[in-house]
């Protein structure tokens, strides 16, 4: 895996607009409020995982294949994984971070270093992947946190071109992506013989 952000680089990845920020001991630290529970604050913070991660991360992919499964009528039948995980997590050109929660694990996200096709403009970029949040954490910025981080390992190496894919019709992904920064690029289309 990369090497891991020393705190103080952690404390310059961009941070979401529905971070607030406590003072603790002589650090601060960064908490996202809870959208139904304004009176508390729920702790996120985000690490790199680790070899023991795998049986979360594993879990974590088969509910992404399950949430993409009714955008994909292509995605074959179950045992299905998208990622070779335990390639990735040894990988030094790779980022793979999970972010915790109330005790748990609650979402994931990996950055790696990739070639592009031969006559693109730029001669390695940053792709994200395995962009999961459990269903009951969305839309408290977790995403955007994981991938403020991402894009920071990125540029870190030089690695300006940052791309990611979701499906034409998954539009809450794709507004999230919007919203960090990332515009619609290419549709892959597709067709089989014999199929409404």
């Amino acid at each position: 895996m990369g090497a891991p952000h020393p705190p103080h680089e952690q404390d310059k990845a961009p941070s979401c607009k529905s971070l607030a920020f406590f003072k603790k001991g002589n650090r601060k630290d960064c908490y996202l409020r809870k959208a139904n529970h304004k009176s508390s604050a729920m702790e996120v913070r985000l690490r790199e995982a680790r070899e023991s991660d795998l049986p979360v991360l594993r879990a974590l992919e088969q509910a992404l294949v399950r949430d993409e499964r009714p955008f994909d009528p292509t995605i074959a039948p179950d045992p299905v994984t998208y990622h070779d995980l335990p390639a990735l997590l040894a990988d030094p050109e790779s980022r793979v971070l999970l972010a915790e929660a109330d005790g748990k694990v609650v979402a994931c996200g990996f950055g790696s270093r990739r070639q592009p096709r031969h006559y693109l403009d730029h001669d390695a970029y940053a792709y994200l992947g395995l962009m999961y949040t459990l269903p009951e954490y969305r839309g408290q910025g977790i995403n955007g946190r994981i991938i403020a981080d991402l894009k920071h390992w990125a540029v870190g190496r030089g690695l300006t071109e940052i791309r990611l894919t979701v499906y034409h019709d998954n539009e809450p992904a794709l507004r999230a992506y919007e919203k960090a920064g990332f515009k619609r690029h290419l549709v892959e289309m597709r067709l089989r013989e014999g199929e409404d």
